[in-house]
């Protein structure tokens, strides 16, 4: 009975409910599963198993996410996560490449190798290996909580030839770091409950939302065109066709609507003469990512430590990423499923420097596209992260992708990154939201991670190393979110706590709330508190 507490379950049909079941993980066999579906013990429970699920083949009942589509469905879904990712994963490189001096040969090759590695972490995270990668769909790449503690290096670095390779080495320490303390970190997965996931998720789609609105002003914030009604209409114009897309397709037309828009969008970029191909003419063929091109990694303890605290954010939004993405794809992340997705992000980041690449993490936009498209398989992004290796191995192909205009990206990234955000208010809708003190805490959590994006110098004040988990609104949300929760629901607890009342109003009981549990209020409110 373990397995199934915290859910309310129909005794009558208990196949019905595994995706309330924790324990249901991906890498467990088949006989896990039934073990769930059929238990052997709690007289809650009937014993007579369901016909219709013991006439089901095993191999008709896989999970989505372990479905295999069609070469063709496959391949462009897999291009639809990659130009969903593709600008967060280049803006580092580009960004710390500049910062450290590079030539614009060095710097494309930098951004290759970056591409290259995160098909590599992606690789680990969707397929997975022992107890390594969380079998998800997840695409990794290069973590942007990075960039102004990697810049900081460069800056205090008197040779700046010399920063990559101290860089590359205090990646290595803290992935190795990361590696160990996994298993540890993933027991936090018992303070994430709805009331909590619910909340991270929302500050997830919140958080991203910038993003799109500053692809959708262009690619230069320097430059007089920024925020151009021609840029803002190429936007506007790319999120009507993924919206009309959406509605007046079906099937697969339906489920690849964002590739279709940014590809239609690109087309009506170039009579505006946004669209830029030099990147492609300039472009070599075929590129090998040479093992520590710019000099063996230099350990130095400043850095090690400035990154460390990075590895631990990291961490963090990851967990926050696998519980989101779990709940969406129907397969909650449990325990064991966070401990081997954050092996994959951590070694994905230890090995990244053999390859001349940053750290690595789950990227956050692509649970947009999962929950928008309903395409749960993690083939598909496997697929996405074949061709990320493929774009780091030959720059040509990378450089179509880079051809989209960043306002096309930011029309179809409203849709993205607000289906996260939906996300989360639907996980919320069910975390007992009538119950004063988690409206509390979703109100004071939504607060505190959105600090970051409404008053982005609020804590300028601070030392670096702090304003590196303080300058992530999903970091300090998150954090927030759980203590709270310990702090309302949890400690000092009385059972006159459990009485469920009208958000905001104290002493305004719901009907039947005093009925005890076999009223209709008592019973999800009871599971879903905390």
């Amino acid at each position: 009975m373990a397995a199934v507490s915290g859910a309310r379950m129909d005794v009558r049909a208990p196949e019905r409910c595994p995706s309330r079941s924790r324990t249901t993980a991906h890498h467990l066999p088949e006989t896990h599963v039934d073990d769930d579906v059929h238990p052997t013990g709690g007289a809650a429970v009937a014993a007579q198993p369901s016909p219709s699920t013991d006439a089901v083949p095993t191999d008709q009942r896989r999970h989505p996410v372990d479905e295999k589509l069609p070469l063709l469905k496959m391949t462009t879904s897999g291009l639809q996560h990659v130009a969903a990712m593709y600008a967060g994963v280049v803006a580092p490189p580009l960004i710390v490449g500049a910062a450290a001096g590079l030539s614009g040969t060095e710097l494309t090759f930098l951004t290759g190798a970056c591409l290259f590695t995160a098909g590599l972490a992606t690789f680990l995270q969707t397929l997975g290996f022992w107890k390594i990668g969380a079998r998800l769909p997840f695409v990794n790449g290069v973590t942007f909580a990075g960039v102004a503690p990697m810049t900081a290096i460069v800056a205090s670095t008197k040779d700046r030839s010399d920063a990559l390779p101290i860089i590359f080495g205090a990646v290595i320490v803290a992935g190795a770091l990361g590696f160990v303390a996994a298993p540890f970190f993933s027991k936090a997965v018992r303070f994430f409950p709805p009331v909590v996931t619910g909340t991270v998720i929302t500050l997830i789609g919140v958080s991203l939302l910038p993003v799109a609105f500053g692809w959708a002003q262009g690619p230069d914030p320097a430059a007089d065109s920024y925020g151009s009604t021609t840029y803002l209409g190429l936007a506007a114009a790319t999120l009507v066709i993924v919206l009309l897309l959406r509605r007046f397709t079906h099937g697969f037309v339906k489920q690849i609507a964002v590739l279709l828009g940014l590809v239609i969008g690109t087309l009506l970029a170039i009579p505006l003469g946004v669209t830029d191909f030099g990147p492609v003419a300039g472009a070599d063929l075929i590129g090998f990512p040479t093992p520590f091109h710019f000099g063996a990694p230099r350990f130095q303890l400043a850095a090690i430590l400035s990154l460390s605290v990075v590895m631990v954010v990291s961490m963090t939004e990851s967990t926050a990423d696998m519980l989101a993405l779990g709940e969406i794809v129907g397969r909650p992340a449990d325990e064991r499923t966070i401990a081997a997705g954050l092996r994959a992000d951590t070694l994905g980041s230890a090995l990244s420097p053999l390859f001349n690449g940053f750290m690595c993490s789950a990227f956050a936009q692509n649970i947009g596209l999962v929950a928008m498209t309903r395409i749960r398989s993690r083939y598909v992004v496997a697929t996405g992260g074949g061709f990320l290796v493929l774009m780091g191995l030959c720059p040509v192909a990378a450089s179509l992708i880079a051809v989209v205009p960043r306002p096309v990206l930011g029309g179809a990234g409203v849709v993205l990154f607000g289906s996260v955000a939906a996300s989360g208010i639907q996980t919320l809708v069910r975390a007992g939201l009538e119950k004063d003190n988690n409206v509390l805490i979703v109100a004071v959590s939504l607060a505190v991670g959105i600090i970051p994006i409404t008053a982005p110098e609020f804590y300028h004040a601070f030392p670096q190393t702090a304003k590196i988990v303080l300058d992530s609104g999903i970091s300090t949300g998150c954090v927030a979110a759980v203590v709270l929760n310990l702090l309302f629901n949890h400690l000092g607890r009385r059972q006159a706590d459990d009485e469920v009342t009208a958000p905001m109003e104290p002493g305004e009981e719901i009907a039947g709330q005093r009925g005890g549990a076999g009223s209709p209020a008592a019973g999800p409110s009871a599971v879903t508190a905390h």
